[in-house]
């Protein structure tokens, strides 16, 4: 399997090179070069399967020739070994056509860790074949960091350094990962929004001078071997409730698009998935954008749901390279004009082609909050607020088929945000211990290039 960029002016690389890279050189991101498909038997034959067995034989296509199918099955043991749920992501229902998919049972209580587990022990693997030192650089609006962070402290040929918001991510999302002091663990709290973060990410990877110094790799979803691994649970859960023979719809709560993005890779798979639902807050550029074709930046505002508080959602370039025919001049055309003006309209062909899958909902905290208390006192169970925003948008879909909503945290890590819905304050569970009597370590900077880059590149190891 080969992987391009998006902006088609990259190397063309296999899968090993691909995860080590992250970001393409010329500021696109990379996908596969051809999508392998599942038949019918084959995804009939996945129900039986386990949740291992599940992600080696969806991932298996991807990895080409870098891994066997034995070392990527000893790679996804070890990976959801840590998990404290033995279906790694079991399915709860919560009425007939409502289901919660529980995406939060790994060692950072939230969706990431699905991916990331088994992204720090690619990582390894690779590394051990080369000399040089790796340095990741990440931005996180709460999740990404902590499940980057446990997946990679304490490991050799590797230096993490991770940019979050500051003030802008709740107290248990920071503690996780300003409370692991291993040497090669580097948190970064800028003064800005999540945007803002993820720009500096960007501005560094394109940057000759900076990016030459050092060998650069990211773990935000722009990593495909991320992406990769989400779309594993997509198969799992839809083969539980009929699939291939019952169609299963999927409401999932959107940010960055990376999460929703896998489900359309399954989709593009074979997976009979009629509808993706696309739930944002009100901070809702990707509703705009598959609801009218206006996909333009607007103000970050705080919300309960602090993941989600995304202006500008990096893997929907990847949706219109691959709904554009996969140009992609076209692609890099679009992008230049996104990244100088903040504003961007779908192509004809973008918005029908989007349209044939994704349904898109904005909900606001109100609405959130209402979601949150039925499925307490409706479901019995408690989930938090980004969950809550999906499922808003799910029970207001009225699709006559199920929909699975993708529970992406533990409701502990919204704490307070679970209490103001619901009345119930969760506890956070034993494993966690004594997170908020742990010592905390960051640094707080203004968010500018110069002064993010300055500070990593004082702490970094550079190309030998």
């Amino acid at each position: 399997m080969r992987y391009v960029s998006t902006r088609g002016n990259a190397p063309i690389l296999d899968f090993e090179q691909v995860t080590l890279a992250g970001l393409a050189s010329d500021g696109g991101l990379y996908l596969p070069e051809r999508w392998p498909t599942l038949s019918h038997d084959e995804i009939a034959g996945l129900a039986g399967l386990s949740y291992v067995d599940t992600a080696v034989a969806v991932m298996t296509p991807f990895v080409g020739e870098v891994l066997t199918a034995d070392g990527l099955r000893d790679l996804c043991a070890r990976a959801y070994g840590r998990f404290a749920h033995a279906a790694v992501t079991p399915l709860v229902q919560l009425d007939h056509d409502q289901w919660l998919l529980e995406l939060f049972h790994g060692p950072t209580l939230a969706f990431k860790d699905v991916a990331l587990q088994l992204v720090g022990l690619l990582f390894e693997r690779f590394l051990a074949k080369r000399t040089h030192h790796l340095t990741v650089i990440g931005a996180t609006s709460g999740d990404t960091g902590s499940a980057a962070i446990d997946a990679l402290a304490g490991r050799e040929g590797v230096d993490v350094f991770m940019l979050h918001p500051a003030a802008r991510v709740s107290e248990v999302q920071r503690r996780q990962m300003t409370t692991v002091l291993a040497p090669n663990i580097h948190n970064i709290a800028i003064e800005g929004d999540f945007d803002d973060a993820q720009a500096l990410v960007k501005a560094m990877f394109n940057d000759p001078g900076f990016a030459g110094r050092f060998t650069l790799s990211a773990v935000n979803s722009i990593n495909w071997a991320r992406l990769m691994a989400q779309v594993v649970y997509y198969f799992y859960a839809a083969v539980r409730l009929g699939a291939p023979d019952r169609p299963v719809a999927f409401s999932v709560p959107t940010g960055n698009f990376g999460n929703v993005f896998a489900g359309w890779v399954a989709a593009r798979m074979g997976l009979p998935t009629p509808r993706l639902i696309v739930a944002t807050n009100v901070n809702d550029i990707l509703h705009r954008a598959l609801a009218t074709g206006d996909y333009s930046r607007g103000i970050v505002t705080r919300t309960h749901t602090p993941s989600m508080d995304i202006q500008v959602s990096s893997n929907f370039e990847r949706l219109l390279f691959e709904l554009g025919g996969a140009d992609g001049a076209a692609s890099a055309e679009q992008m230049r004009g996104f990244e100088a003006s903040h504003a961007l309209r779908l192509t004809e062909r973008q918005h029908r082609g989007a349209a044939a899958l994704f349904a898109s909902d904005r909900v606001d905290q109100n609405d959130m909050a209402s979601a949150m208390r039925w499925a307490n006192e409706r479901g019995g169970e408690v989930i938090d607020p980004h969950t809550g925003v999906a499922l808003a948008a799910a029970r207001r879909a009225g699709l006559d088929m199920p929909v699975v909503t993708l529970a992406t945290a533990h409701p502990a890590k919204f704490r307070d945000a679970v209490e103001r819905a619901t009345g119930v304050r969760p506890s956070l569970p034993g494993r966690l211990g004594d997170l908020f009597q742990r010592e905390e370590r960051y640094a707080t900077l203004p968010a500018t290039f110069g002064a993010v880059s300055a500070y990593i590149a004082e702490r970094a190891t550079a190309r030998s």
